[in-house]
């Protein structure tokens, strides 16, 4: 009877760790302009390291030029009118390289805005866990990268959102977010610019039969009918099993044509590492074939063991 119990704990602690374990997901950051985001024209950058939301923050504030969008800076001006975040709950890495999507729309219109964006960055490798919402991951890692300087009053959410605070404006439709865009549209150059968060599932009395990926479609879509500057970051926070990021595929950092885009045909890091071990053991199968080829040549060679007296004459 002990023993039972003893592997029953064992199970259960097992189920608790695998519960506890990172998911990896991607995300994806993009706008249709460049709006002074990078200086050199970053186009389709791919980051291929394995980082947690907080990190994958400090990248957006940092590398793809947010830091104006949510920190009190000075010598901040109003570039774009309104930032998406968009959060999911159904894309996984894995899911990136399959033939067959789980959701057909969303990977359509993240590959589109990925590839058609003069500014585009993407992280396949995100690690989540149900530990904290991706929201609160986020928004706590702007604070930390902002060092004080984080202004939360520009925020607004949708009511799926898992936030705290009862001064919080929450969308409850899309009608509610257009309102916002136009509202912000010409206003005051120096205003902060609006951030809006899209949480997984949209709107709390929203139809069912609606997908993430029609979802984010239409988003983009009232975006850009309304002429509004704007940006978008995708994240995705699914539930599931721990997952090996090499097997995803890289397919949305290629482009339809032929061109070879600057910084993807490097390998680093993880990269690098993983090609110099595939390298090594290649030479080393073929140097014990040729060993093992050898020495069954030399076993293979039959002398006599005496031989015979030449005759004389």
């Amino acid at each position: 009877m002990a023993a039972a119990w003893a592997v029953l704990a064992v199970m259960l602690l097992a189920a608790q760790a695998a519960s506890a374990a990172p998911v990896i997901a991607p995300a994806f950051l993009w706008a249709p302009k460049n709006y002074g985001f990078s200086s050199d024209g970053a186009k389709e950058v791919v980051h291929y390291q394995t980082i947690s939301p907080k990190s994958l923050a400090q990248s957006v504030l940092q590398e793809g030029g947010w830091s104006n969008l949510v920190c009190s800076r000075e010598d901040a001006h109003k570039d774009v009118d309104v930032a998406i975040v968009f959060l999911g709950s159904k894309l996984q890495s894995s899911d990136i390289s399959k033939d067959k999507q789980i959701d057909s729309a969303l990977a359509d219109t993240l590959k589109l805005s990925f590839t058609s964006s003069e500014f585009s960055m993407a992280f396949p490798y995100v690690a989540t866990t149900d530990d904290e919402k991706l929201e609160n991951s986020l928004l706590s890692g702007f604070a930390e990268s902002c060092n004080g300087g984080f202004e939360g009053k520009h925020i607004t959410y949708s009511d799926t959102c898992a936030v705290s605070g009862h001064d919080l404006k929450k969308h409850h439709n899309m009608g509610s977010i257009s309102d916002l865009v136009m509202a912000r549209m010409g206003n005051n150059p120096s205003e902060k610019t609006d951030v809006i968060v899209f949480c997984s599932g949209g709107f709390e009395d929203l139809d069912l039969a609606k997908s993430e990926g029609e979802l984010l479609s239409e988003l983009v879509a009232m975006l850009k009918k309304s002429g509004a500057k704007y940006t978008i970051l995708y994240a995705s926070q699914p539930s599931g099993l721990l997952e090996s990021p090499s097997k995803v595929g890289r397919f949305l950092a290629e482009k339809t044509n032929t061109t070879k885009k600057a910084g993807l045909g490097k390998c680093e890091g993880e990269c690098l590492v993983k090609s110099t071990l595939l390298e090594g053991a290649f030479v080393g199968i073929v140097l014990l074939i040729i060993l093992i080829s050898g020495l069954m040549c030399m076993m293979g060679i039959d002398t006599p063991s005496r031989f015979e007296a030449p005759q004389e004459s």
